[in-house]
């Protein structure tokens, strides 16, 4: 009958007792269509962070936490973008739409001809007006240094028809006076 060595049996209880702890999850990707995240184990440095298929993970919590702040980073940026570029978007705008239009260009840019002002706001310190588009339902904000060079008389039209007249009446000087 052979006897076991003691030793092997100890290093082969170590290795299958030997557990990894996820510390936190680290970046994401997508690799052959299967999703991975990189992970930060506890008690190692990060040189030994490794990619793991979402499949082989059990640490739900920090996934979740993971994806919760990613996505609040990816809405501050596009927020800040938009901010940056003076974009408006409609409210009913769905988010693959609205990926879509970060790419599309914008007032003068998309060639079409002015047809008018609708409304004007100080974006951040500048002159925007709201510029209604010919053969087009959408309207963009445009910087109003832009419209002045590139459609002065929409511009004049625009200030004219909001315009207020005091008139001068010659009596009620007259009036004061005595």
């Amino acid at each position: 009958m052979a006897t076991k060595d003691p030793n092997v049996e100890g290093e082969e209880e170590e290795e299958v007792e030997e557990e990894f702890t996820v510390e936190k999850v680290v970046d994401v990707r997508v690799r052959g269509g299967r999703k991975e995240y990189l992970l930060k184990w506890k008690g190692y440095p990060d040189s030994e962070n490794t990619w793991e298929p979402e499949a082989n993970l059990d640490c739900p919590d920090l996934i979740a936490e993971y994806e919760k702040v990613r996505a609040e980073k990816k809405k501050k940026e596009q927020e800040k973008k938009r901010k940056s570029n003076g974009e408006v978007e409609p409210i009913k705008k769905k988010k693959k739409v609205a990926e879509e239009d970060d790419n599309k260009p914008r007032g003068f840019d998309r060639g079409l001809q002015p047809e008018r002002i609708i409304g004007a706001t100080d974006s951040s310190g500048e002159l925007m007006f709201l510029m209604k588009w010919k053969d087009s339902d959408e309207a963009d904000l445009v910087p109003a240094r832009q419209a002045n060079v590139k459609c002065p008389q929409i511009v004049i039209a625009f200030y004219e028809e909001r315009l207020t007249w005091h008139t001068h009446n010659d009596n009620d000087d007259d009036d004061e006076k005595s």
